[in-house]
């Protein structure tokens, strides 16, 4: 089976009936995402890469038709009409690492009806995912104002493939390093690790241990201090690192307790031993929040390394986002629902400085000033780009990212309390909204 199986059944039963009457005309579905949570004043677009992977290999096979017939409880052949179903079409979207609001269009994808519909659960899968991942380590890096962070999230994100997206969207904002081998290798960051508590507790004695691991790895090392107290460790390590030469790039890391009043502690004993140029390193369940809250301190630490709450976005972990038809075989069409109203036609989005965003239609003229943010990434199902090296687009979306974080407004960047900017409709969007509108309520 391919990955035409990733969806939901209602897409499948929806499809066959697309196809029975003959309803294969172009449709254009947007996806997009209602509201921001309420911790969050911007979100980091992301996904796309895998998203036009998918839709590029996209394609309905033997085995898949098969898979959908015993989910249906079918005869096979009530199935054969999906088979061969590929996709054809087009997917605009807002390039990886750019900054977006709610309500703004983060991909539009036009293909057969039958086909545009398939697709939908698992590019809302990818985008809504990521884009969550991605938003949270944005945060990391505003909150650590300018001091390396390092992605320890691997071994409790909800799954190894998860995981190689956290430390992707990590790098793809900007941290130093990652703990995740395979994406290290793949990405081409750094590789970044020390040593578990469970090192030391075989060893007799910390110092044991420490002089051990210093034996087995040449250069800096990082010893961790905090498996019995953490004072007493550092004391340790000092003594390691100084009768060894092992002083510069070398480190100790703290993984538990109160981190700002360990870290001065441990930075005095450091210093006393002539140690100066030995970094601290603090790890343990750390988020924006806590990195805010050290850095503003005064804390003296110089990496942080964050793991758990920021691989499953755990303050924020889904988004409300959604995938609507907005237009069929030329027709715009919308929803109605209470509080679930979707805005007809395939779209734009304008931004003008200071996040002054416009959401109107795709066919209207570029407004003075401002640019447009989706971007035609597939035509006739094939990439416009051609795909290229994961390392080349990785550093093409950093560079987005860091472009548009210079940008935003000071508001929206706060780890308290942000302020997120709100799009607002073109007057034709507006006007065709109405119009549509008020030809569905019959007025």
């Amino acid at each position: 089976m391919s990955d035409a199986t990733a969806t939901d059944l209602y897409e499948v039963t929806m499809a066959m009936s697309y196809l029975r009457e003959g309803m294969t005309g172009p449709a254009t579905f947007s996806l997009f995402v209602r509201a921001l949570p309420p911790s969050r004043g911007f979100l980091v677009a992301a996904g796309l890469e895998q998203a036009l992977d998918f839709l590029g290999a996209f394609r309905v096979g033997p085995e898949d038709v098969d898979a959908f017939a015993a989910a249906l409880h079918r005869p096979r052949a009530d199935l054969h009409p999906l088979l061969g179903l590929r996709f054809t079409g087009e997917a605009r979207a807002v390039p990886e690492g750019r900054l977006v609001l709610a309500d703004e269009p983060l991909l539009e994808v036009t293909a057969p009806l039958p086909v545009a519909q398939l697709v939908e659960t698992y590019l809302l899968n990818q985008v809504s995912h990521q884009t969550a991942i991605a938003s949270k380590a944005a945060r990391c890096i505003l909150a650590a104002a300018g001091h390396p962070l390092v992605d320890f999230s691997l071994r409790r994100t909800h799954g190894v493939r998860a995981g190689f997206h956290a430390a992707r969207l990590g790098a793809l904002v900007g941290f130093a390093g990652t703990s995740n081998v395979a994406a290290a290798t793949a990405l081409g960051v750094p590789a970044v690790g020390t040593m578990a508590h469970s090192f030391v507790e075989a060893f007799a004695s910390e110092e044991e241990a420490f002089r051990a691991f210093a034996r087995t790895h040449p250069g800096p090392v990082t010893f961790l201090v905090d498996t019995y107290d953490t004072e007493r460790g550092t004391e340790t390590a000092a003594r390691v690192l100084r009768d060894l030469g092992r002083g510069p790039g070398s480190a100790i890391r703290l993984d538990s307790g109160d981190l700002g009043r360990l870290a001065a502690r441990a930075r005095g004993i450091l210093d006393a031993a002539g140690l100066a140029d030995v970094r601290v390193i603090v790890s343990g369940g750390l988020d924006e929040y806590d990195v805010d809250r050290l850095v503003r301190s005064g804390a003296p630490i110089d990496i942080y390394a964050v793991g758990t709450r920021v691989g499953v976005a755990a303050d924020a972990p889904y988004l409300d986002s959604a995938y609507k038809l907005v237009a069929y075989d030329g027709r715009p069409v919308m929803k109605l629902s209470a509080k679930k109203a979707t805005a007809p036609g395939p779209k734009q989005v304008f931004r003008h400085p200071g996040y002054a965003d416009v959401v109107g239609l795709a066919d209207e003229p570029v407004p003075g000033g401002a640019r447009p943010l989706l971007e035609t990434v597939m035509r006739d199902g094939r990439r416009v780009d051609a795909g290229g090296s994961q390392g080349r687009a990785l550093a093409a979306a950093r560079a987005r990212f860091t472009a548009d974080l210079a940008e935003l407004p000071e508001d929206a960047r706060r780890i308290e309390d942000p302020v997120a900017p709100r799009a607002v409709f073109s007057d034709r969007l507006s006007a065709l909204t109405d119009r549509v509108r008020s030809g569905l309520s019959g007025g």
